[in-house]
């Protein structure tokens, strides 16, 4: 079975999750959103995301890490930042 069939989609897309770190989007493109988990809370038994940092960053390897950072924002949740991130991503990879 190939690595495409096992990766996660959102609006077409990969998600890869490292830790508390999520990352939207390819490397072969300009630009990725990286969202850091910074705080969770428990609720119902399981631990949910309570404020998440994100970024959209060049893919640039040549480029100090402080300098792929076009956008960031806090965010409330984890869903709010997938929302926005992918707002985020398409804008900037069709140049807008």
């Amino acid at each position: 079975m190939s690595d495409k069939n096992n990766t996660l989609m959102y609006k077409g897309h990969p998600l890869r999750r490292k830790g508390n770190l999520v990352y939207y989007g390819s490397m072969a493109d300009k630009y990725i959103i990286m969202m850091q988990i910074s705080a969770t809370q428990k609720e119902g038994g399981l631990d949910l995301a309570s404020k998440v940092h994100m970024e959209l960053q060049l893919t640039d390897p040549d480029l100090k890490s402080r300098d792929r950072v076009v956008k960031k924002s806090d965010l409330p949740d984890l869903f709010s930042a997938i929302d926005m991130g992918s707002t985020w991503l398409m804008r900037a990879l069709a140049g807008k």
